[in-house]
């Protein structure tokens, strides 16, 4: 029998796939029905988030961005294991670097966020 020889090129291809980390989800998917997405080009992208209460993100990334509070409320935020609640008021605007979170409406009424995303 005859040995079979794998270009190395292809070996090197099959390592890096299998080693590499889970790439970062997109909250445009991981939010559903709850997240549409406004614009979308190569500069920007605008999301707008209705969140009823208990309604989750799952877990997604964003590089820089700034989320704008339309209505506010009080949300349960998971980074990296540590849970955090904060309570944002309507016209509020919080800038954040690159992060990957969960965000859930932990308070009792619905909340409306803009998020914009810088690329």
């Amino acid at each position: 029998m005859k040995p079979t020889i794998v270009p190395a090129a292809c070996l090197l291809a099959f390592a890096c796939l299998a080693f590499a980390p889970a790439s970062a989800q997109d909250m445009a998917k991981t939010a559903g029905k709850n997240v549409k997405v406004l614009l979308d080009n190569e500069k920007v992208r605008v999301l707008e988030l209705n969140m009823p209460p208990g309604a989750s993100t799952g877990v997604h990334s964003h590089g820089d961005n700034v989320v704008y509070f339309v209505t506010g409320g009080t949300a349960t935020q998971v980074t990296d294991g540590v849970t955090k609640t904060m309570t944002r008021k309507p016209g509020e605007a919080v800038w954040s670097g690159p992060v990957t979170h969960d965000t859930t409406n932990s308070g009792k009424t619905a909340v409306k966020t803009v998020v914009i995303e810088l690329k």
